[in-house]
């Protein structure tokens, strides 16, 4: 049994002055690097996502001249451009397993992605032994709610910190977090971990 953490398309263009920029989002990768910087013996596996869109087409109509915001959007995290990028504020060396998703096609779950030795992550979850994961990043109420609730559809036990997340709405991001309440999730801060600790320690 391990534990992991999940982080969630913590790029530069879903941050302040990125094409989807979220209010809050150099934040969130501050606050990720801070945790993983004080808690280090905490998770096994640190996996993070990424929109990985292709440039050339518009990602199975993922990309729209006229968004609406809820299933179009503007040109973003263009793979091997700029916004695609983890914000400059995350220690991702401390990611063990990286995924992309959308290529080429809409994806809002880390589960709609893969691995860079090009494994789902609901097989590589397997192959660590992954019971336990938290859940942090952008954007709360799109892909760290779909990601949280396809954890909690593959039957792990699924924390999200409300300190550690920033969504594109205030109403969208309180309901999100209902809905994963409702399905299962524990919504808590990332103080969760100082019990852990202490748990592991006694």
């Amino acid at each position: 049994m391990s534990k992991a953490l999940f982080i969630i398309d913590v790029q530069n263009d879903f941050t302040e002055g990125g094409a989807l920029g979220v209010e809050g989002g150099a934040a969130v990768a501050e606050g990720v690097s801070a945790l993983l910087a004080k808690h280090p013996d905490v998770y096994d596996h640190v996996f993070a996502s990424r929109d990985w869109h292709d440039a050339d087409n518009d990602n199975g109509g993922h990309f729209s001249e006229n968004p609406d915001f809820v299933d179009t959007w503007p040109r973003h995290c263009v793979a091997e451009s700029p916004g695609s990028d983890y914000h400059p504020a995350l220690d991702f060396e401390k990611v063990t397993v990286h995924v992309r998703k959308g290529q080429g096609v809409p994806a809002y779950s880390i589960f709609e992605g893969t691995t860079d030795d090009g494994a789902s992550v609901a097989d590589k979850l397997e192959e660590l032994g992954v019971l336990d994961i938290d859940v942090v990043g952008i954007a709360t109420d799109h892909c760290v709610r779909a990601s949280a609730l396809g954890a909690l559809e593959h039957g792990r036990h699924v924390r999200v910190f409300t300190d550690l997340i920033a969504g594109v709405g205030a109403e969208s991001s309180e309901a999100a977090l209902a809905e994963l309440g409702h399905a299962g999730a524990e919504i808590v801060t990332s103080e969760a971990l100082l019990s852990d600790e202490s748990d592991d320690n006694s």
